[in-house]
């Protein structure tokens, strides 16, 4: 998603979309509305990472579809963190407010390595992140992350 935007503005809407729509999947599965099985949700959410690298290298501007398309894999990834959440457990007596104090922490931390990342490739690189070396080797980068994750949650684990 980093990558993909073209300005701090862009950047801070699609991480808003990110996190309103992965808000909504983590509360629904941590109150047990919906439940997928994290040998599924996953794969699908290394799928994703891959999928947005590939965007990256492959697409010279902003897609028009990018803001639906975080959307729906925000909403993959409130599915993941739901998981993460379950295996930890929330006592019942307080669950909502753990529950919004846990979303709390995960966006205060998205939201700090996107303005650190931000500061680093703007002020002391004095780079855009739009230029292609940057860019493209980053993106291979966070997508070959994306595949091993994927290899290891499909066939290794």
């Amino acid at each position: 998603m980093f990558f993909s935007c073209f300005s701090f503005r862009s950047l801070l809407i699609l991480a808003t979309v990110f996190t309103i729509s992965h808000s909504i999947t983590l509360s629904i599965a941590a109150l047990g509305i919906i439940q997928i099985p994290p040998s599924v949700v996953e794969p699908l959410i290394a799928l994703s990472i891959i999928w947005i690298a590939v965007e990256n290298c492959l697409n010279k501007q902003s897609i028009k579809w990018r803001t639906f398309i975080v959307f729906i894999f925000g909403l993959l990834h409130g599915l993941g963190f739901a998981s993460v959440l379950s295996h930890y457990g929330l006592p019942k007596d307080s669950f909502l407010s753990l529950l919004f104090a846990f979303n709390i922490g995960v966006e205060l931390g998205q939201f700090t390595i996107l303005i650190t990342a931000f500061i680093l490739i703007k002020l002391i690189l004095k780079q855009n992140w739009q230029q292609k070396n940057i860019r493209t080797t980053a993106s291979i980068l966070i997508g070959l992350v994306g595949v091993f994750w994927f290899i290891e949650r499909v066939f290794i684990n």
